[in-house]
């Protein structure tokens, strides 16, 4: 039986990030946590590479461009969708995930979905490192995994 490894070893790793401004008191702590994560899985802040755009629903446009650059090894995309009163949330996540879902699947270099789709801002706050950690570490290291295990198949 061969049985793959997993490594958190981010040294050499170029990643991209995209992140969404819209909900940006959310975006900007999980993006923090992102490359605060890196830098400690060996990934040189030089080779970390941050594109703003202006809410979730452009992250896949923007993630699409960093994949086809073939500038990077990896590609996260941070994002935030708080539900409202109306019915713009479901198009909003269902575009937003669906499209970078897509990329990954593609499977040409990992694209990490770190999209929150929460009710409230306070969940949102929560999950970005008020309570329950921040998943932009998590989110982190995930792309650093997966840069490896994809070395390896």
């Amino acid at each position: 039986m061969n049985e793959i490894k997993n490594s958190l070893n981010g040294s050499g790793m170029k990643i991209g990030i995209a992140v969404a401004r819209f909900n940006e008191v959310v975006t900007d702590r999980l993006l923090d946590g992102a490359v605060r994560q890196l830098e400690t899985l060996g990934v040189s802040s030089k080779d970390i590479t941050v594109a703003h755009v202006p809410g979730a629903f452009e992250l896949p446009g923007i993630c699409r461009r960093m994949v086809d650059s073939e500038k990077f090894d990896a590609v996260i995309a941070l994002g935030a969708v708080i539900r409202g009163e109306t019915g713009h949330y479901d198009v909003v996540v269902n575009a937003s995930t669906g499209g970078v879902a897509k990329l990954a699947a593609e499977g040409k270099i990992p694209v990490i979905l770190g999209i929150l789709t929460t009710d409230t801002v306070d969940q949102a706050m929560n999950r970005a490192g008020l309570k329950a950690g921040n998943l932009g570490c998590s989110w982190a290291s995930t792309a650093v995994e997966m840069v490896n295990l994809y070395k390896e198949v």
